[in-house]
């Protein structure tokens, strides 16, 4: 056949109706991984994607790890010479609370229709990530049965703990790297630019995180007794975290910024063709002004410029009515999101060295480190991301959008430091999608689009 991908398009179109009826299936499977009542649940979750991985030809089975169950399959294609890809996704999801503000149960998902986005798919899942995962297995469907192969030999490793961080994949990687490594992962967990223009995800964001207490008195003292003698540990708290940024948003960390780079004109350039309205950005948040350092685009402060929160504060009487104490002890969340060039261990140094340069006499610090991932960037020239980037287009009509991601997967980072394997993140949710938050949905467009989309890249991949 000399070009085959017309008849495996066709394939989709005609596979639509159970295409759905099998999402439905998984997406009726609580898998909530955050939670351990619903462990049972994670592993049927796993069965049942190891079911149609066997459907569709892979040699696969669901193995133990450390956390819930990875689901890991192996499929070789008869082409001669064929690339050798990894395609990773996860089967877990959030929790649904608050569950009064979903207007139907979260694991019974139907179809909704709100003018806007034409028929949506709502279930808890439906975008984040089970609908994502089955575009990939519905296009190798389509090309088996329409070639009776697939032109890639496919690694599959679908995990149950991305929603707890991933925190138990990284052993997994080391202990089984040879039979993991491909020279390619794919991933499809992230979103189109628009709603008629695709995206590829080429720069993520690290993270660090921290969690701090200042201690002072031995005891929660009477605020009448001791108050405007003893230290305050939330006054001293609140003070160090008053200095983290300047007047001009700039992080006082020392050795913050070692490392960071500005993007290129090139990259600027890409990002002005993008058409992004940063106001309508801070808008749907109910926000004016952009915050941060100031001189910066706000693509570039949440895409390339590193970044410190606060995420939570706490200390002293917080129930009702008046409790007149000086706490013994306060205690703050703090993230920093890196890019490339800065060091997660770096960080956390510069950071102890910041608060203990600030921490008043009679005080004590206690540090609690969370693991850290560096930042990541893809070289846009990189080949195999102008072979994506045809495919999307002969698709969708308009070149895929460039994007970085303000997040961060650490997954990715695993898969380059671990096995080395560079990252094709291309995602069809959309940014009003509310995955994390009830009601979840995925476009049906989004879904059969996306199904489309990585027919073509398969077929562009295969060279």
């Amino acid at each position: 056949m000399s070009n085959p991908l017309p008849s495996v398009l066709a394939a989709i179109e005609c596979d639509r109706a159970p295409a759905l009826a099998r999402l439905f299936d998984w997406l009726r499977i609580p898998s909530i991984s955050m939670d351990p009542s619903f462990a049972l649940d994670c592993a049927r979750a796993a069965k049942w994607c190891a079911v149609q991985l066997g459907e569709l030809g892979f040699s696969a089975n669901v193995r133990p790890s450390t956390g819930n169950p990875m689901v890991v399959g192996h499929r070789k294609s008869r082409t001669p010479g064929a690339p050798h890809v990894l395609f990773y996704g996860h089967y877990d999801v959030q929790p649904v609370d608050p569950l009064s503000l979903w207007r139907r149960p979260p694991f019974e998902p139907h179809l909704e229709d709100d003018g806007l986005n034409g028929p949506m798919i709502v279930a808890r899942g439906s975008s984040d990530d089970k609908g994502q995962v089955m575009t990939f297995f519905d296009a190798v469907r389509a090309w088996i049965a329409a070639t009776g192969d697939v032109p890639l030999t496919l690694t599959v490793l679908i995990e149950g703990d991305e929603e707890a961080d991933s925190i138990h994949l990284d052993t997994f990687l080391r202990a089984n790297a040879a039979e993991l490594s491909a020279s390619l992962t794919l991933i499809c967990d992230s979103e189109a630019w628009d709603r008629s223009t695709p995206a590829i995800t080429i720069s993520l964001r690290g993270f660090a995180g921290v969690e701090m207490t200042i201690s002072g008195p031995s005891r929660d003292l009477h605020s009448g007794d001791y108050g405007g003698a003893a230290i305050n540990p939330i006054r001293a708290l609140t003070k160090v975290l008053g200095e983290l940024q300047d007047a001009n948003g700039r992080v006082q960390i020392p050795g913050f910024y070692d490392g960071v780079s500005d993007p290129s004109a090139a990259t600027r350039d890409r990002w002005q063709r993008l058409g992004f309205d940063p106001e309508v950005y801070l808008a749907e948040a109910g926000l004016r002004n952009p915050s941060g350092e100031r001189g910066r685009s706000l693509l570039e402060l949440i895409w390339t410029r590193p970044a410190t929160e606060v995420n939570g504060i706490w200390g002293g009487y917080q129930g009702p009515g008046v409790k007149t104490v000086i706490p013994a002890e306060a205690s703050a969340k703090l993230s920093f999101r890196l890019v490339p060039g800065q060091d997660p261990a770096a960080i956390y140094a510069g950071f102890e060295q910041f608060v203990r340069a600030r921490l008043p006499p009679d005080c004590r610090l206690t540090l609690r480190a969370f693991d850290g991932t560096r930042g990541l960037a893809i070289d846009p020239s990189t080949p195999f991301l102008a072979l994506a980037a045809s495919a999307l287009e002969a698709e969708w009509g308009v070149p895929p959008a460039l994007i970085g991601s303000g997040g961060s997967i650490p997954i990715v980072s695993a898969f380059k430091d671990v096995l080395n394997m560079d990252a094709l993140m291309i995602g069809f949710s959309q940014a009003d999608d509310r995955a994390h938050s009830p009601n979840e949905k995925y476009n049906v467009t989004s879904f059969t689009r996306g199904t489309r989309s990585w027919a073509r890249v398969i077929a562009a991949l295969a060279g």
